[in-house]
């Protein structure tokens, strides 16, 4: 996109890895639970809003991943919004194009271009966007609510076209996975985010 940048990216080598260390570690307690490790439409946190089109029951593939953060909402959510930060952090994802006004960017996430546009965003507490690219549509929905000096962090993704499809056949965890490990960044680079009274 004209006068879109790219950001800097930065490799975040083993803390990805302990990350997915972790993420095996849920898998494996969600495939004892609900025998499949898949979340289904009737899982959907009640407080998520879902744009038209995009509701859970609609989707080819859903999932949802949530954790205690030892942080306040705010830490959390300046994270979150620090779309230039991304390819620091977030799994798969290595380069991010944003405009001046950041209502719409570009991420490449395993090499292929996606369309982000923000649809919510309440600060410390809310925030979704949908995609577009690599045969799909998506809507990717936050919910941040503090809990006795933490923040109850939900993401809840709702993934729809040919290639969700093709994905949710070959790999029925692949998105829950991917869920799992955005959150558990995001957990580990909050409760160690330095304390802005201090």
């Amino acid at each position: 996109m004209p006068g879109y940048e790219p950001s800097r990216r930065v490799d975040a080598g083993m803390s990805c890895r302990a990350a997915l260390s972790q993420v095996a570690a849920l898998d494996a307690t969600l495939h004892h639970e609900r025998g499949t490790g898949m979340s289904g439409a009737s899982d959907s946190h009640p407080d998520i809003h879902w744009p038209s089109g995009f509701s859970p029951d609609q989707a080819h593939s859903f999932c949802q991943a949530q954790a205690v953060v030892d942080a306040p909402p705010a830490t959390a959510f300046a994270l979150l919004t620090d779309v230039a930060r991304w390819p620091e952090w977030v799994p798969g994802l290595t380069e991010v194009r944003a405009g001046p006004l950041a209502r719409n960017f570009e991420v490449w996430f395993h090499g292929h271009r996606f369309e982000i546009f923000l649809g919510e965003h309440v600060p410390h507490s809310r925030l979704g966007w949908s995609g577009i690219g690599a045969g799909v549509q998506l809507y990717q929905a936050w919910l941040l609510t503090p809990v006795e000096g933490s923040t109850h962090v939900v993401t809840e993704n709702v993934v729809r076209g040919p290639a969700a499809k093709s994905l949710t056949v070959l790999s029925p965890l692949w998105a829950q996975r991917l869920n799992s490990l955005w959150v558990t960044q995001l957990k580990r680079l909050s409760e160690t985010a330095p304390d802005d009274d201090a």
